[in-house]
């Protein structure tokens, strides 16, 4: 039985689609669910969010990095072989309770180097090519192998904000996409991107499925299903009038369901009433700083970390925000 993956995923960049990632990991580890995390993000932040740089530098070490999603396509990549046992790191943030439910497969800024043959072996899949189908579905098998160990409800994928080889074989690999945005002509511009490609890529791999010639190497169905977006709202600057905020953040519904989900929009259906609107999520702009130097989430922080006074309501605030996006994307993905 394969376990639900999920991909969280705009080809516009800086739109916290990250830390977004970060938090509903370990709100759902909270809520019961044994969690993978998976970066695919040749940045790496996902990575440098759940471990610390002394970590860092033992999985990272000049030479192989054997212990991260790099290392374990590397034998792909050399043609020596098909993918590695994937490495589990498990990630405790001193929360005992939750120890062992999340674990997360390392990214690796190497990982850039495996668009290239990504790229290549993509249309040799059309000519039943047993090698290029190992390599398109190396990050499903890995992710799956992970989850199969680690007994994983889910799988959560942060990915980078483009629309390379890297990324559409992650997506391939995914059940379900999550898209984050803010509100902004950028954001906009990306979903007009995103729908049109992942319907090209879904079909595309439909096609490439039945000339798979291996029975053993089993295939990801590709189903990159859309199951809502995000909207980070970040502070209204003041060099970004509020009448200009309140425009783009009113065109969401309309092209999300123009673009995504191919289907006519609705002029006057606002963020809030918009039932592919997962969640508003503030910026907890002064949480955030706080979270990263004690490497925690959000609504993990106590007073010991310094959420005293207004903090402290603020923490309870953000806690409710993400269960109730967790569950809501855990109802729509069951």
């Amino acid at each position: 039985m394969n376990t639900t993956t999920i991909a969280f995923f705009n080809n516009k960049g800086g739109v916290g689609k990250t830390s977004l990632v970060y938090h509903l990991a370990w709100m759902y580890c909270n809520l019961g669910y044994r969690v993978v995390a998976v970066d695919l993000d040749p940045q790496a932040n996902l990575t440098a969010g759940f471990i610390d740089e002394e970590r860092l530098e033992e999985l990272w070490p000049d030479g192989n990095h054997p212990n991260t999603v790099f290392g374990c396509v590397q034998p792909l990549i050399r043609a020596i072989g098909d993918i590695a046992e994937p490495h589990l790191e498990y990630v405790d943030n001193q929360q005992s309770l939750l120890l062992s439910k999340l674990a997360l497969l390392v990214g690796d800024l190497s990982l850039s180097g495996f668009e290239d043959q990504l790229s290549e072996v993509w249309p040799k899949c059309m000519d039943g090519d047993e090698r290029a189908f190992r390599v398109i579905s190396a990050f499903w098998r890995m992710m799956q192998k992970t989850a199969l160990v680690h007994k994983a409800d889910v799988i959560l994928m942060d990915l980078g904000p483009n629309l390379g080889a890297i990324n559409r074989a992650a997506l391939i690999a995914a059940d379900y996409v999550v898209v984050p945005l803010s509100p902004d002509l950028f954001s906009l511009q990306g979903l007009r991107n995103l729908g049109p490609t992942l319907r090209r890529w879904r079909k595309n791999w439909k096609d490439r499925l039945p000339r798979n010639p291996a029975d053993d190497v089993l295939l990801p169905k590709g189903r990159m299903q859309p199951v809502g977006y995000v909207v980070l709202q970040h502070s209204v600057r003041l060099d970004r009038p509020v009448k200009a905020y309140n425009r783009w953040i009113a065109r969401i519904p309309k092209v999300y369901r123009d673009a995504v989900l191919n289907e006519p929009g609705d002029d006057n259906t606002s963020v809030e009433n918009d039932p592919n609107c997962l969640a508003l999520l503030k910026n907890y702009q002064s949480l955030m700083p706080m979270a990263q130097e004690v490497r925690k989430p959000m609504f993990y922080l106590k007073p010991a970390d310094g959420a005293i006074g207004a903090h402290t309501k603020a923490v309870k605030n953000v806690y409710r925000d993400f269960e109730m996006l967790a569950r809501k994307i855990a109802e729509r993905t069951q």
